[in-house]
């Protein structure tokens, strides 16, 4: 997979510098890197040249000034130090680890360049229509095509009509559009016309004079003169009864209306955005929607598509989910790539709003924590991931660092291409002791049954203190011992409450 567009190195270490250089050329990149003052200085002057940033270590340099100060790049972060204040900026997309995976690194590009990809859409707009256009995160065809087409009927008065199953975010689609046209500083006025009786629709809508009807104790405004100006979403337009069906075409063709008990017309000049979940050309066959306002709603159509139809975009999304549910939790989480791939096997028939609900959930479960598959909900589960065969292998060995040779893992089809045809692989040396060592961390089985979570997580916090205690305290030299990369074992500490003796 190949990306395009222009990078920055920051980096002092020249090491370091040359390997990221070298994977992110490899993948289809322009990489601009050196001493990082010249470098800093060649961002200031080309800027609006320089897509995507990664920033290492820097002695005495201000992080967080820096990204806000470069508001249209998007940042990456690849540093031994943590910076927790970086993940509330909208343009940080997230932390490079020590020994990056290619899916690691594709995963972090992806969201990148979808940011680039609306930086030129969220540059019109105020901070509203940001924030919603990156809820249409994404680097699917469908997706990329819904922001395209926003863009171009935005500052058009022409009425939309937004088409999709629920929870794709058509409201979404309906308020990026308000912020983006000439009408942002007025109403936006949402309405669920199949969340009101009919009996009270045309009052909401229109509004009523007092008197009008049992109960009109005083006049009442409808939201079309709340609108005045702006733009009304009318919501499940598909539920709307069929008399008012024809009350609202006469709004759209005269663009005036009467309150309920009135015969005094009053001119409206609002933009009407339609939505709905049902096929509209079905009812107009069946005679339950008038083929008129179909034809005057259907002037330029957009269709949200469903989660299913676009998995890829699920990590994007998830991240993004992730940040907006964190400022109101006061925490974040992060996902395994295991529990990432279960994620997008699963059907979401709820689409984007179920996942919303999910990351809520879990940052309140488990907040600051990794989430694996366990920690997920027990109907996001599933079964065994089919391109996850060697999962009880990684286990053992990410529990005791137990190397197996190359051959052994091929002959069980572990390594094996697209195509299934095995990779050859050199042999990994085998330590003396260590199959020793898991063998004796094997209990035995009871009839009665053991809680293998908690079982796992007592040998990794006492195998984690006694690291701590040889290396007195020093988590550099912990990790070493027990065969981690730092960063993850400093998420284990964080997971367990451990804290270092230095």
């Amino acid at each position: 997979m190949r990306f395009s567009g222009n990078l920055l190195i920051l980096e002092k270490d020249n090491h370091k510098r040359e390997s990221l250089e070298t994977i992110f050329s490899f993948l289809g990149l322009s990489c601009q890197s050196g001493d990082v003052d010249d470098c800093i200085s060649y961002f200031d002057a080309e800027e609006s040249n320089v897509d995507i940033c990664i920033l290492g270590d820097i002695d005495g340099f201000n992080y967080k000034e820096f990204i806000i100060s470069h508001a249209n790049t998007a940042f990456l972060l690849c540093s031994e130090n943590s910076h927790e204040d970086l993940k509330e900026q909208p343009n940080f997309m997230g932390e490079i680890g020590n020994d990056p995976n290619y899916d690691e690194i594709v995963s972090l590009l992806h969201y990148c360049q979808s940011f680039r990809s609306m930086r030129r859409l969220s540059s019109k707009s105020g901070d509203g229509a940001s924030a919603l256009i990156k809820m249409l995160v994404g680097q699917d065809k469908a997706i990329t095509n819904v922001r395209r087409l926003i863009e171009q009927v935005a500052t058009k008065d022409t009425s939309v009509l937004i088409l999709g199953e629920s929870g794709t975010g058509k409201e979404v689609v309906a308020r990026a559009i308000h912020e983006l046209s000439d009408r942002k500083d007025k109403a936006f006025v949402p309405v669920n016309c199949g969340a009101i009786p009919a009996e009270l629709l045309e009052s909401e809508l229109f509004g009523h004079e007092k008197g009008a009807f049992t109960g009109a104790i005083s006049a009442h405004e409808g939201r079309f003169e709340l609108a005045e100006g702006g733009t009304i979403f009318l919501d499940e337009i598909g539920d709307m009864p069929f008399q008012m069906q024809v009350k609202l075409l006469r709004v759209l063709q005269e663009r005036q209306f009467e309150r309920v008990g009135s015969n005094k017309p009053i001119k409206s000049d609002v933009r009407i955005i339609a939505a709905t979940h049902q096929n509209l050309e079905k009812m107009v066959a069946e005679k339950t929607f008038r083929q008129d306002l179909f034809y005057r709603l259907n002037v330029f159509p957009i269709e949200t598509p469903p989660l299913r139809e676009r998995t890829d975009d699920i990590p994007l999304l998830v991240q993004e989910l992730v940040n907006r549910h964190s400022k109101i939790q006061k925490a974040t989480v992060r996902f395994t790539q295991r529990a990432m791939l279960q994620l997008m096997s699963c059907p979401w028939p709820g689409n984007v709003r179920e996942l919303s609900n999910i990351v809520e959930r879990l940052l309140i479960l488990h907040p600051n924590e990794i989430v694996d598959v366990n920690e997920l909900p027990v109907t996001y589960r599933g079964g065994k991931l089919e391109d996850d065969p060697y999962e009880e292998r990684m286990a053992l060995l990410d529990n005791f660092s137990v190397p197996l040779q190359g051959d052994e893992l091929q002959e069980e089809g572990f390594f094996e291409d697209n195509d299934n045809r095995p990779i050859d692989l050199p042999p990994l040396p085998v330590i003396e002791g260590e199959r020793d060592m898991a063998q004796a961390f094997m209990p035995t089985l009871s009839p009665e049954g053991i809680n293998l979570k908690d079982m796992v997580a007592s040998i990794e916090i006492s195998m984690i203190k006694q690291a701590l205690t040889q290396s007195n305290g020093v988590v550099a030299k912990a990790s070493e011992i027990l065969g981690l990369r730092r960063t993850t074992l400093v998420e284990k500490m964080k997971k367990y409450g451990i804290a270092s003796t230095n």
